[in-house]
């Protein structure tokens, strides 16, 4: 009995001991982030201009979540492998448009999702796009489309829909020119987006919101 014991805590031991080997050896995943472009001289916003809230951004199907997405040569969606987002994709995409909006002296204030200002404008945003394209060859290509709807918030009017986009080619089929492509392409798509904003609210401009 004793015997079989001892045979027993020796298995047990191998057993764990493979256990860390292999969970030792596992490849822990890689977080990429993305950053706006820097503004050397950041224009100052215009007394008396109107805020704006970003809502909370929503997203095609297959692209809420943390994972990087690729798209293969026969249109399937796939996934790069122990690499990630610091958060799920709207949440990024929310944090990089509320400071680009920022930055862009077109607004007073930029609030997110979860501000408990009110605010004069709100801005939907609908991740259309947010992928790697390997359809033509074996560098991808990265594309970003983010669908845009402008509002006043009193009268849930929609002042302007649009499609920000931004695309770029990865310098390399390596994971690092990827992420680069990924944000050159992102900030691509965020100038649009803060250009069609200023516009916008230049030419409607509601009562502010603190004298109502």
């Amino acid at each position: 009995m004793m015997g079989r014991m001892s045979v027993f805590v020796v298995l047990l031991a191998g057993v764990s001991g493979c256990s860390g080997l292999l969970q030792h050896d596992a490849p822990s995943a890689q977080v990429y982030v993305l950053r706006p472009a820097a503004l050397a001289n950041a224009p100052v916003a215009t007394a008396g201009a109107p805020t704006l809230r970003v809502g909370r951004t929503q997203s095609a199907p297959g692209l809420d979540s943390d994972r990087i997405v690729l798209i293969r040569s026969d249109h399937r969606m796939d996934y790069f492998a122990a690499s990630r987002w610091p958060a799920p994709l709207p949440e990024v995409v929310e944090a990089l448009a509320v400071e680009t909006l920022r930055n862009s002296g077109a607004w007073s204030a930029v609030h997110d999702s979860r501000g408990a200002f009110p605010t004069d404008y709100f801005l939907q945003i609908d991740i259309r796009r947010f992928e790697a394209d390997y359809t033509a060859g074996a560098v991808p290509k990265v594309y970003v489309a983010l669908g845009c709807t402008l509002g006043r918030r009193v009268e849930h009017e929609v002042v302007k829909s649009f499609v920000a986009e931004g695309s770029a080619k990865a310098a390399t089929n390596r994971l690092g020119a990827v992420i680069e492509a990924f944000e050159s392409a992102t900030r691509s798509a965020m100038a649009v987006l803060a250009e069609y904003d200023a516009e916008v609210q230049k030419v409607d401009s509601p009562v502010p919101s603190m004298n109502r």
